[in-house]
């Protein structure tokens, strides 16, 4: 086994694994979802469909307990409103805080799992979907390079040298996200990025406003559906 891709059901970890695959072979890949306690499972149910459709195998983990008492607007145990602001926006009225749908040291958590898991299944790399835009005025500090460089320094040392964390897209856009997509064939039309868990995406939220931003860049539509199209 080659790589490990931590595979959430949204757009920028299906493209990870897009790229894992072309290059190493869907026999050579596995991927890893994890259960935060998020209130929906639109999330799960898309990797459940991505993973499938390029015939790797799949293995879940549940890391619900650890977030029992956070108050993030993602989680069941909140009663918070999802924003339905462009993170700039959302970022201001915090004063550079993360915002409200930021699940604490969420990646920390889910890279130092899937080194445990990845070098218990022989793989040698580690991908995950983090990019620039994320990181940008620490609305999410765990998808900052700086913490990518810290991150994948330690899982290095700490794997004997053995794992190589992969973030293709920490220095780049949301737009390259998606350019990378459409090169590898990601199956857009599978995943899920949306914050609400209703029949179509809300069109609203910040990722909702940044994926459609993302696709418009690139001249092309987005295949899923919206409630409402921002962008």
């Amino acid at each position: 086994m080659k790589a490990l891709v931590l595979l959430s059901g949204g757009l920028d970890s299906s493209v990870c694994l897009s790229m894992a695959v072309k290059k190493y072979g869907a026999d050579e890949v596995l991927a890893l979802s994890v259960y935060y306690g998020q209130k929906h499972k639109k999330e799960m149910n898309a990797a459940e469909k991505v993973a499938s459709f390029y015939g790797v195998e799949r293995l879940t983990l549940d890391l619900g307990e650890l977030f029992k008492e956070s108050d993030c607007s993602l989680l069941e145990g909140s009663d918070k409103e999802i924003s339905h602001e462009d993170y700039s926006e959302q970022v201001k009225k915090t004063n550079g805080q993360p915002v409200d749908t930021y699940v604490p040291f969420r990646n920390g958590l889910f890279l130092s799992s899937a080194a445990a898991i990845a070098l218990s299944h022989g793989c040698s790399e580690i991908y995950y979907g983090a990019h620039a835009d994320d990181g940008a005025g620490s609305a999410y500090p765990d998808t900052s390079s700086d913490f990518n460089r810290a991150i994948s320094e330690a899982i290095h040392l700490g794997s004997g040298k053995e794992l190589k964390v992969i973030a293709p897209f920490i220095d780049k856009t949301k737009a390259d996200v998606v350019a990378a997509g459409i090169e590898a064939g990601t199956p857009f039309e599978l995943t899920w990025s949306c914050y609400e868990g209703r029949d179509k995406a809300c069109g609203l939220c910040g990722t909702c406003r940044d994926r459609l931003l993302a696709f418009s860049k690139n001249g092309i539509k987005d295949p899923i559906e919206y409630e409402q199209e921002s962008s």
